[in-house]
């Protein structure tokens, strides 16, 4: 295969589906959603059974766990990627909507309309139900959508874009309006990456090394999703019972995810009492406790953190614990060390939990709730195509509203400059 003619052949198709999707009515983009849900549930057993094959393989190349985590498909998760879909059906439609009309002092009105961004990138790593997420919020948003999924995956998401196809033809749309690249090699990213006269936006999702090499390559503009090395604070008026679940739920539920919790703050206020049973809880669940000089006084089993602890996603049954002398500290360390991706503040302090708020530079923030909800399904947003750490454009996860821009629209009648 000659990969840059084979993905030339792709953002051709994808740019001239994009200009019939644009177009396409509410209603031909939700039966295509419904479809393609009826569709994931009809065929939910061969789709589990690609991804048995898809870990097969990763096993036997020796896949670390937190991206087998990622790559796993359940009927449970077959169910909730069909649901996912569902959801973003009955979201309302952005396209086409006008808002901040004005008249001017010369009659005219002047306003903003949403629109598509055009042909959308998507390259990720293991997980197949982003397959689904991405070609279902790409065509509600009336973008084509380019998904490049990992080597890892290839069964599962074969599997998913033929049934994206056929959700499309049977409602009346192109089926180049989701493709998904049916090669492993890693040079159709660096043509994915360059083609600016196909492709208006890339949205990775991977880990730090496939980020690095797309910031160093890409010329076409990124909304970003980078690490999550997300932070409970117990805060000196922690409830200790909310303190517990919290911390349980939002380290413990799930290791490879980029809303787990990494790092644990910890009131010097209330340390000695709140520390203990939450230590104990996170060593019962088997989680490695690495901390500052004064959770290892307290924690017998805590090893010594480093400074590099502080800034690391484990994405594995590891806590970085740092016990800090109130909300000032707390902040500061981090605004340095965390990813910007998702913090929590457990206390029952309304003043400082606002403060909190206003203060953590991140894309979310939390009070008295597990960084685990730091999700387009629990947002209401249906499905994410990502979680982005940018500020410029789309921050947080990304829905439909990330998929589009504005452009200024002007209605006159018959009204000249002066």
């Amino acid at each position: 295969m000659d990969i840059k003619e084979y993905m030339q052949a792709v953002g051709r198709r994808a740019r001239t589906a994009s200009r019939r999707l644009a177009s396409a009515t509410t209603a031909e983009k939700n039966a295509a959603l419904l479809h393609l849900a009826a569709a994931i549930r009809r065929d939910k057993d061969a789709l589990i059974a690609a991804n048995a094959a898809d870990l097969a393989a990763a096993g036997a190349n020796g896949l670390e766990a937190a991206m087998l985590d990622r790559l796993t498909l359940t009927g449970k998760g077959v169910d909730s990627m069909a649901e996912g879909v569902e959801q973003v059906a009955k979201l309302p439609d952005p396209i086409g909507e006008m808002t901040d009309i004005k008249f001017r002092p010369t009659g005219i009105q002047v306003g903003k309309m949403r629109v598509p961004l055009g042909v959308i990138g998507i390259i990720y790593e293991a997980r197949p139900n982003v397959t689904a997420d991405a070609a279902a919020l790409c065509l509600k948003s009336g973008n084509a959508a380019i998904l490049r999924g990992g080597s890892e995956a290839i069964s599962c998401n074969r599997a998913i874009a033929a049934l994206v196809q056929e959700a499309l033809r049977e409602a009346g749309l192109p089926p180049e309006a989701v493709q998904v690249i049916d090669t492993t090699d890693r040079a159709a990213v660096g043509e994915l990456i360059t083609m600016r006269e196909f492709v208006d936006v890339i949205v990775p999702r991977g880990g730090k090394g496939l980020i690095a090499r797309l910031l160093a390559e890409s010329r076409v503009p990124m909304i970003q999703h980078l690490d999550g090395n997300c932070h409970v604070y117990l805060e000196s008026e922690a409830a200790p019972d909310k303190a517990l679940r919290i911390v349980e739920n939002a380290k413990t539920q799930r290791y490879g995810t980029c809303n787990t919790a990494e790092s644990l703050l910890v009131d010097r206020a209330v340390a000695a009492t709140l520390l203990p049973p939450v230590a104990a809880m996170l060593t019962d669940k088997g989680v490695e406790i690495r901390g500052c000089a004064e959770t290892c006084a307290i924690v017998a089993n805590a090893v010594a953190a480093t400074e590099e602890d502080y800034y690391t996603e484990y994405l594995a049954p590891i806590i970085s614990v740092k016990i800090v002398a109130g909300i000032d500290e707390a902040i500061a360390h981090i605004n340095q060390y965390s990813s910007h991706h998702t913090e929590a503040i457990v206390t029952d302090n309304h003043p400082k939990a606002m403060r909190f708020l206003r203060e953590i530079d991140s894309a979310s923030v939390m009070i008295n709730a597990s960084t685990r909800f730091a999700d387009g399904f629990e947002y209401g947003l249906g499905a994410e195509i990502g979680i982005s750490t940018d500020k410029i454009h789309a921050r947080g996860p990304v829905g439909l509203e990330g998929l589009t821009s504005q452009k200024w629209v002007v209605l006159g009648d018959g009204h000249v400059r002066a």
